[in-house]
């Protein structure tokens, strides 16, 4: 039924869509620095009287070393825990009982804080943001407490989970030389050391004006903005900036292989490609052609995978593609699948399924038909995501925090619009290839052998 309404409202767009992305205004955007480095956007959207205020750190998983993995995580979560001027929770009360939404999270390339208030709350907003950036207390004993619950998390969300362990271990391997292998969440012996004085020093070390990006987007101007962030981030000193380096990938040269038993249902099959992104591509088109690769074969009830691999030939029962352009290392693109066991599918026939998808693509061009579908529907994607200023401020910051730029918002239409069907068959080509592969087996655990009966249980 999701893919039915897809299907209809990708029909509609395709007459409507187009030319609306063509003639929308831009929003008016704004950005500047202050003295101390941090990077300030702000992005006018009166349609409602509320404002959404996001702090991004250039800061994490990814820049752990070993030994220290989740330890952005933790400090996330230690950044609610007090500042100089607020109890542990006390802020948190503070913007609940102003009707105030706020959370944070980290990814492998970033941490991020945000609040989502009336506008004429935000300068309580920027004032704690500020405050915890330079001044956060980091307790020992509220920190023994919270990892604790960061166990119960990794233990709910991975351990205790077949399939999100299952990924986890391969990606293992599928990133051979990126620190992109690591866990967000942190491998359980890490989490179990990581001390107080670890936590402080990461956040001495990263949480600095110049490796942030403040983004507020909403019902605001510039000239109201700029001064309170003046006021409230202005005088953190500015720090040292850390060095970074984007994590690189092995281009090819192995194809690897990892069976998983864990205690799954179903088996399932997953071929990952290392792929360049956005932030480390030699061409830009390039990653702009993954992209539309992946909506050929996965966007929507018309894609080649759903259409062909499960109502199709029936080989799968359900089977997907996806890739992340958006990253500030080199990523993966990714086929996964259920082989169909109904009709005693096996994991290579899926597999032998999914080369043939491929080698089509590498073969002959998808039609201007199917393209400009594709295009439509991810254009149209992003039109309706930016009715919602959170969206918005979401994609602004994790440009900025990979390396890019806010700009390529408004440039991002145009440049799905340049690729043609022959660049598609050519990023086919030239990464989906057997050196590049990670294949990935997971099956159910095995049942455990059941010892002998002893040969004579005597009779009476």
């Amino acid at each position: 039924m999701l893919r039915l309404k897809t299907a209809f409202t990708t029909l509609v767009l395709a007459f409507t869509c187009l030319p609306a992305v063509a003639e929308e205004p831009r929003q008016a955007t704004h950005a500047f620095h202050l003295d101390n480095g941090l990077k300030v956007i702000v992005r006018e959207d009166h349609r409602a009287p509320v404002v959404v205020s996001q702090l991004w750190y250039r800061v994490g998983s990814s820049h752990e070393p070993p030994g220290q993995t989740g330890i952005s995580h933790a400090l996330e979560h230690m950044m609610f825990k007090g500042s100089e001027n607020l109890e542990p929770g006390e802020a948190s009360k503070l913007l609940g009982s102003l009707g105030a939404q706020e959370n944070a999270f980290t990814s492998r390339d970033y941490t991020a804080y945000y609040q989502v208030l009336s506008r004429e709350q935000l300068p309580i907003a920027l004032e704690m943001e500020a405050e915890r950036m330079h001044s956060a207390r980091l307790p020992e004993d509220e920190f023994l407490r919270e990892m604790e619950v960061i166990k119960e998390e990794r233990r709910l969300r991975v351990d205790d989970n077949p399939n999100s362990l299952a990924y986890e271990r391969f990606l293992t391997q599928a990133h051979i030389a990126s620190p992109y292998q690591q866990p967000v969440i942190g491998w359980m012996h890490d989490i179990e050391r990581l001390t107080i004085e670890d936590l402080r020093a990461w956040y001495g070390t990263w949480y600095q004006p110049g490796n942030a990006i403040l983004v507020i987007v909403g019902d605001v101007t510039l000239e109201e903005v700029r001064p309170l962030v003046e006021t409230y981030f202005g005088p953190i000193p500015a720090g040292k900036l850390p060095a970074q380096k984007a994590p690189l990938e092995l281009p090819g040269g192995a194809q690897r292989n990892v069976t998983i038993e864990v205690d799954v249902q179903l088996p399932s099959l997953l071929m990952s490609f290392n792929v360049p992104s956005l932030s480390t591509a030699e061409e830009a088109w390039e990653i702009h052609a993954l992209r539309l690769l992946e909506g050929v074969l996965d966007a929507g009830y018309s894609a080649r995978l759903p259409s062909r691999l499960e109502r199709g030939s029936s080989v799968a029962t359900s089977v997907n593609a996806s890739y992340s352009a958006f990253t500030r290392g080199d990523t993966l693109f990714t086929l996964s699948g259920l082989p169909n066991q109904s009709r005693e599918v096996s994991l290579a026939d899926l597999e032998a399924a999914l080369w043939d998808e491929i080698d089509q693509l590498k073969n002959n061009p998808p039609d201007s038909a199917e393209l400009t579908r594709v295009k439509t529907q991810l254009i149209a994607q992003d039109v309706y995501a930016r009715d919602s200023i959170t969206h918005q401020a979401n994609l602004i910051g994790q440009l900025e925090s990979v390396g890019l730029s806010w700009e390529l918002i408004e440039q991002d239409a145009d440049a799905l619009e340049a690729v043609t069907p022959e660049q598609i068959s050519a990023v086919a080509r030239k990464f989906l290839v057997p050196e590049r592969l990670t294949r990935g087996h997971v099956l159910p655990t095995p049942p455990v052998a059941q010892s002998a009966a002893p040969a004579n249980q005597g009779a009476n």
